[in-house]
């Protein structure tokens, strides 16, 4: 059985059943009934029209359940009947389901887990070991998404913003289990790219093969992290970084700058360093700077006030980053990166340390932890 051909036909087969009638709950559960259907037949009969196989089974499993429930007669009577056996549209509805899926009445979370399901073809269980809760959570939480979205009309333009916003969330779910979130993500994202003509897209996916390409050097074979100016670059993929280049580039020569294009912008600067030293940073300040007029966040001013302490000295970072709330997440470690720069070792060894205390993440917390040890270790010697 080709679990990857079931997943690329099931956003199409669900978007036609949409189109005839079926409201997105109903529709979705037709779907997933067919697809066990094809798990149990096509090894032994496989057809000829994939697709158009799933389209009549599925439409006949939403028919069924459509009869036995008294509440829906009038949506029975109103369809036309069964369609005719044939081979199904070649053309590509998944579009459609991006925008449904980041429908904005549905949080953050239920428009990842219903892109994930509806879109990405993941079972409930892949996605939940995704999110590392149970399976029971995670189900509930699609059904709230799939019955909040039941009654929106395909017919209304989305929102391209809010439908990226959702794919950078599940990239930076990163991964775990079985599922790997960030491939998940850029796949998703290349099939966006091919349906829909838009530099934001673009630049959205050419900042996932930038970030990805790195990350086979941001762990140690200890599973410690290792920071962008001591991995090894010769571990970063070079094919990955000069397609998200090239992605970017023909982004960037249609003048609608955007909040990705400008991210991306800052990641190919990094990735075009041949060594750390090598990093052009007073080119990612200025890059820093177009991206605040997209999203001026704490966070990126958080960042832009690191790249201010490369490109200007320490001191001008550490300028910059008073200004900004010292619980920001992350602050913390900043300022014990740009003291230890400055030469004053002995408030950036207390800040790493109550930086550690503050990680989201046992990884961050052990690499806080070994800067600070390192550096009192360098005062007591």
């Amino acid at each position: 059985m080709d679990e990857a051909l079931l997943r690329s036909l099931t956003p199409g087969v669900l978007t036609v059943l949409v189109r005839r009638g079926a409201d997105f709950a109903a529709a979705e559960d037709a779907v997933q009934d067919a697809l066990v259907e094809a798990v149990r037949v096509w090894p032994a009969d496989p057809p000829r029209d994939p697709k158009g196989w799933l389209v009549t089974v599925a439409w006949r499993k939403f028919l069924d359940a459509t009869r036995a429930d008294a509440a829906r007669r009038r949506r029975e009577e109103r369809v036309d009947g069964e369609p005719e056996p044939g081979p199904a549209t070649q053309a590509d509805d998944t579009l459609r389901l991006y925008f449904l899926c980041a429908h904005p009445s549905l949080t953050p979370s239920s428009a990842v887990a219903l892109t994930l399901r509806a879109v990405g073809g993941l079972t409930t269980r892949q996605i939940a070991a995704a999110y590392l809760v149970p399976e029971a959570t995670m189900a509930q939480r699609i059904s709230r998404a799939k019955r909040t979205v039941s009654g929106v009309r395909f017919d209304r333009p989305g929102d391209v913003a809010t439908v990226l916003r959702v794919l950078y969330l599940v990239f930076n779910e990163g991964y775990s289990g079985d599922v790997d979130l960030a491939a998940e993500a850029i796949r998703l994202t290349r099939q966006l790219s091919a349906a829909y003509d838009h530099p934001e897209v673009a630049g959205l996916l050419a900042l996932m093969l930038l970030h990805h390409a790195r990350r086979a050097g941001r762990t140690a074979p200890d599973g410690g992290l290792v920071p962008l100016a001591e991995q090894d670059r010769g571990r970063w993929d070079t094919a990955m970084i000069a397609e998200g280049v090239g992605i970017l580039q023909a982004a960037l020569a249609r003048d609608r700058l955007g909040e990705f294009q400008a991210q991306a912008a800052i990641a190919a600067l990094h990735a075009d360093a041949r060594a750390a030293e090598e990093t052009d940073w007073v080119q990612i300040v200025e890059w820093y700077d177009e991206l605040a007029r997209f999203n001026d966040s704490p966070v990126v001013r958080l960042n832009r006030a690191v790249a201010v302490g490369e490109a200007d000295g320490p001191r001008a970072g550490l300028a910059a980053l008073a200004d900004l709330d010292g619980t920001l997440p992350r602050h913390t470690a900043a300022a014990a990166y740009l003291h230890e720069r400055a030469g004053d070792l002995t408030t950036a060894a207390r800040l790493y340390a109550e930086a550690a205390r503050k990680a989201s993440s046992l990884a961050e917390r052990d690499h806080l932890t070994r800067q600070a040890a390192r550096l009192n270790t360098r005062l007591r010697g």
